[in-house]
């Protein structure tokens, strides 16, 4: 039987998750976490087979958790299952270390699917990420193309300017400088030819609207 953690900071998703698992049997839930440490706590603790992983947590950032749960343990697998643009984030998640991406809207109906396709040694992805990965990315609008620029840890700060944080806070919850932030912050700016703070604070809330909040 295979041992999954849940880890996501909403309890309603978990339990949803859970039930769905607990139906199969030949997959059990082994441990829940809501942010980055007791995932980390979980995993030394409970030893799952695969850990499914949201993209926003508290403490941290799925992308940050999946890289030190990688470096940890090489025989983890990992597949992230949040609501963020697949096309944005997938190969980042890949690249990373997770083994697969699934969109929660589509989870209900195909997260034992992926779970099983991750288990069974493949990646697993939407039909459309796929063919998209296949056949480049020729489609990608310009405005795509400069988020797509975005290192990991700017596309993160990029998100919590658009949920309305300050420099302070982001520094905070990434437990890094003010100036840290603010020299990110700069770069972000001029990767995305915007020329000031409010610019920035506008496009990132647009960007978050359309991720779905």
């Amino acid at each position: 039987m295979a041992r999954i953690l849940i880890v996501d900071d909403h309890p309603l998703v978990r339990a949803g998750f859970a039930q769905l698992i607990g139906d199969c049997p030949d997959l059990e839930v082994c441990g829940e976490a809501g942010d980055v440490a007791e995932a980390l706590n979980q995993v030394e603790q409970s030893r799952p087979d695969l850990a499914i992983i949201d993209l926003s947590l508290a403490g941290g950032s799925g992308l940050d958790l999946i890289e030190r749960l990688r470096a940890r343990d090489q025989d983890l697998l990992m597949l992230v299952a949040s609501m963020h643009d697949e096309t944005l984030y997938a190969e980042r998640v890949l690249a990373a270390g997770a083994r697969g991406y699934i969109n929660k809207q589509e989870a209900q109906d195909r997260i034992i699917q992926a779970i099983r396709q991750v288990l069974g040694g493949k990646v697993y992805l939407s039909p459309r990420m796929t063919d998209r990965m296949h056949n480049g990315m020729a489609d990608v609008s310009n405005e795509r193309r400069d988020i797509d620029s975005l290192s990991n840890r700017e596309l993160q700060v990029f998100e919590l300017i658009g949920r309305g944080h300050s420099a302070s806070r982001i520094a905070e919850h990434l437990k890094l400088s003010v100036k840290t932030i603010e020299t990110h912050q700069a770069h972000i700016k001029k990767k995305l030819a915007l020329d000031s703070a409010h610019e920035l604070t506008q496009r990132a809330i647009r960007w978050v609207m359309e991720q779905g909040g």
